[in-house]
């Protein structure tokens, strides 16, 4: 009865095919485009910047206290946390599904429950709380070619003229400089300080007091006397603004009336907010800016805003300054998008030829052929209804449904056919007598079909969010194409389908008439080879069984893996020198490692950082992203991104100076920052970071002499030299001089203090205060700062601590509130993920008792 009401209403079975169209077509132009589904979990990012303090102060004042208030928040997985010298981050991964906004809220307000109890300066600079990304989408470059501009002017337009119009266009999530800002510097000289009798904290405060803005309110304001003719607001001279004016401020007036002023003690110069970081393309200073997508967005169609956008700005750039795009992983989303559409294209031809071969007639094979569109194209509404992206695997979904679709339809058309020819019905007869016969049989095929993939869309961990879009992608095909099947099919048929009477229905001359005798006679062969089987059912039953078994002995033998890697277009490479190294000797080893590159006919760009490592920040450590050329340019398989990557790893390993490791970013870059495994060692028996690192050295042991592995590395920063100052309290005491002022003289000379703010072509900026480079060089140095005394005068810190050297790590990891550390590795070539990670696993039994994984 159902199919029966479209074959007397075709137009309105073709009605509803053209609303599955127009959704389809609406889904499609709204659906987010990826390379895979979203699989890594929801989490949030907390920041804190304390200037000057070492990873151990980070961890014991800010890290731990914001680790106890956030456990407990509903929905957390797990959390991890990182302190390094003067930031801090505390990483907190929730369940798959999570409201991310309500959750951000959550956090921010036990943020605002443990902020009494964080030091000052943590709370003046403020507490971040953010989505976070592992990936970065594409790298912006802002260089100039002629080097009229240095790294800091670059930085600084950068922040002021590029940053806030990237971070503002739809689907950015996040963009961060890698690079500085401007910052007025004041660089202290201590032994002025000392002739003049005065302390870092002197000439902050009056740096405070003499840049400020002052509210002075308006003449004439209401209520005013009777007869006031005039009203006008009262300004008066705002924030400094240059070098000059800071160097003209006054810290101290003499008795005889002459005044101290700041360039007396201090070098005043517009400089760097932050000297830790440097960004180059290609061996040249650049502002490099990495943008990540926002949760769900687009992005192809984001990569493609960004450049639209800065092509744009480009348009006010000053001369002697441009831009680049010199990494953008959307290159190689796009190239997996067009290949699996180009199969979808390739298979829906030959199914269409297969369908004419066996049909045998074009009006027979056209009515199939509309309804394969129809039912892929209505699985996008599905897929936009519940939230899904157009990737590569609900792509490759509809590649293997076009082969499914079709069964429906076809089932249709040959039941129609057979009835017109052996009883001589009229189409339209024919087809109500064969939609009478299979009903039952099509709902049936589709419910079976559909009883096989969607097991899938419940696959829990990682594995069940890649593979959920695909089973339901192929599911919503299905559905659509047994809806056509009772509607436009019957329809279609109805109307399309032509028989003469008493002429045979398949083709008899040509080839399709020799396909169709040599078909006749293999099915002949095919039922006669059958009848002998049936004959032999024991025998045949055996060889069954010893088949199935030696599948099962094959799926137990063959190695596991997630995901096998691919070549994206670029690879990562960590570069890690001694603890200790200076920034100095890192940009050396950096450049080796560019030019090594950028001497390659397979390379592009080269994008390097000095001072940022996914493994750690600090002045030894950096990274180098190399962009390959276009996958056409390099057709060999030596030329694939991971051959490259192993290849340099081998090269590169002849730099003495550092460890560096070429690495092949991840299949699915949003679960991690590079490929491979990490493993995480805890100490969960109070063992102590010495105990823990001891354990961790073993297991890189172990690892290194296990054949499954490969590049099995730590990850973050070596135990390196730092200078203990013995501060003895009670004599500091006795000569009046108190810890907080010791603290502060220490800070300002030592770290960087930031004072307060000024303005530079309508931006905030900082003012930031610290002795000169040549007098912090040495353990002498330091002891020759002063403090003032509760009596006025000063006294050398020398009288007050001892300077000793001592070992410790520069950056300190904790996972789930315990002391942690990292280890990161891959799985040797020719072997699995799932072995690497099977062999980390008994590696892990064998660790000293206290120490978990």
């Amino acid at each position: 009865m159902f199919a029966k009401f479209f074959i007397d209403r075709p137009i309105f079975a073709w009605v509803i095919a053209l609303i599955i169209l127009l959704g389809g077509a609406l889904a499609l132009n709204n659906l987010p485009i990826a390379q895979y589904p979203s699989v890594a979990p929801p989490a949030l990012s907390i920041g804190v910047t304390y200037p000057g303090a070492s990873a151990q102060v980070i961890e014991e004042t800010s890290v731990a206290l914001l680790e106890q208030e956030m456990n407990g928040i509903e929905h957390l997985l797990y959390m991890e946390s990182s302190s390094e010298l003067g930031s801090g981050n505390v990483t907190l991964t929730f369940e798959a599904g999570t409201n991310l906004d309500l959750a951000a809220v959550e956090a921010q307000n036990r943020v605002k429950r443990a902020e009494a109890r964080l030091p000052d300066d943590v709370r003046r600079l403020g507490i971040t709380v953010t989505k976070t990304a592992r990936n970065y989408v594409m790298f912006v470059a802002i260089f100039s070619p002629d080097k009229t501009f240095n790294n800091v002017a670059l930085g600084s337009y950068a922040t002021s003229s590029v940053l806030d119009h990237i971070r503002r266009v739809p689907g950015v999530g996040e963009a961060i400089l890698f690079g500085t800002e401007y910052s007025m510097r004041l660089w202290l000289k201590p032994d002025k300080l000392q002739n003049y009798n005065l302390s870092p904290a002197d000439v902050s405060r009056a740096v405070r007091a003499q840049n400020s803005q002052l509210a002075t309110g308006e003449l004439g304001q209401l209520p005013s006397s009777p007869g006031q003719q005039l009203n006008a607001v009262i300004v008066t001279r705002s924030r400094l603004s240059t070098p000059e004016e800071f160097g003209n401020i006054i810290v101290r007036t003499n008795p005889d009336g002459s005044s101290l002023r700041v360039k007396d003690v201090a070098r005043v110069e517009l400089g760097a907010q932050d000297y830790s970081r440097s960004a180059r393309i290609d061996g040249q200073p650049t502002a490099a800016i990495a943008i990540r997508l926002a949760p769900g967005a687009n992005a192809l169609k984001t990569v493609k805003l960004v450049n639209e956008k800065m092509a744009e700005q480009a348009k006010f750039f000053p001369k002697g300054m441009d831009w680049v795009v010199p990494y953008d992983t959307s290159k190689f989303i796009d190239i997996s998008i067009k290949e699996v559409l180009k199969s979808l294209a390739e298979a829906l031809l030959l199914v269409v030829l297969v369908m004419y071969l066996f049909l045998g007639n074009v009006r027979a094979t056209i009515i199939p052929a509309i309804v394969i569109p129809i039912a892929l194209v209505g699985a996008l509404v599905g897929l936009y209804l519940l939230g899904y992206s157009i990737n590569v695997l609900t792509l490759f979904a509809m590649v293997l449904a076009i082969g499914i679709v079709v069964d429906d339809a076809i089932v249709v058309v040959e039941n129609v056919e057979r009835i017109m020819s052996t009883e001589g019905l009229s189409p339209r007869d024919a087809t109500r007598k064969a939609m009478d016969q299979i009903f039952g049989a099509i709902i049936a095929i589709t419910l079976v079909l559909m009883a096989v993939f969607i097991p899938m869309a419940f696959f829990p961990g990682s594995t069940g969010a890649i593979y959920r879009q695909f089973a339901v992608t192929l599911v919503l095909t299905m559905m659509f194409s047994a809806l056509m099947a009772l509607t436009l099919t019957p329809a279609l048929c109805a109307t399309l389908l032509k028989h003469e009477p008493g002429k045979s229905v398949m083709p008899t001359t040509g080839f399709l008439g020799w396909f169709n005798r040599f078909f006749a006679r293999t099915t002949i062969r095919y039922t006669n080879g059958v009848k002998k089987v049936v004959a032999k059912t024991g025998r045949y039953l055996l060889v069954y069984a010893a088949i199935f078994v030696a599948m099962g002995w094959l799926f137990t033998i063959l190695p596991g893996s997630f995901l096998p890697e691919e070549d994206q277009g670029y690879f990562i490479n960590v570069i890690q020198l001694p603890a200790g190294a200076t920034n100095e000797r890192t940009l050396e080893v950096l450049d080796q490692v560019e030019q090594h590159y950028l001497k390659m006919p397979e390379v592009e760009h080269v994008i390097g950082v000095a001072g940022f490592s996914f493994f750690g920040r600090g002045q030894n450590a950096a990274i180098a992203f190399v962009r390959l050329k276009g996958w056409d340019q390099r057709p060999a398989p030596e030329s694939a991104a991971p051959a490259m990557a192993r290849k340099a790893t081998m090269m590169l390993s002849r730099i003495k100076q550092a460890m560096i490791f070429a690495i092949n970013p991840p299949p699915i870059p949003e679960l991690a920052a590079v490929g491979g495994f990490d493993f995480r060692m805890e100490d969960r028996g109070g063992v102590g970071r010495e105990k823990l690192l001891e354990a961790r050295n073993m297991a890189l042991g172990m690892a290194a002499q296990n054949p499954v592995l490969a590049g099995v590395r730590p990850e973050g920063q070596e135990a390196g030299p730092q200078l203990f100052l013995d501060v003895n309290r009670l004599k500091s005491e006795s000569l009046g001089v108190s810890i907080t002022d010791l603290n502060d003289t220490l800070q300002s000379s030592l770290g960087v203090a930031y004072i307060n703010d000024f303005v530079r072509q309508g931006r905030i900026l900082r003012v930031q205060m610290q002795a000169e480079s040549d007098l912090r060089r040495t353990p002498e140095d330091i002891l020759k700062l002063t403090v003032r005394n509760n009596k006025g005068q000063m006294v050398p810190l020398s009288e007050l601590a001892k300077a000793q050297w001592i070992s410790g790590s520069p950056k300190l990891d904790r996972y789930n509130g315990l002391p942690a550390m990292k280890i990161s590795g891959g799985a040797a070539p020719g072997r699995s993920s799932g072995e690497a990670v099977a062999a980390m696993e008994e590696i892990a039994k064998k660790l000293p008792p206290g120490i978990g994984f």
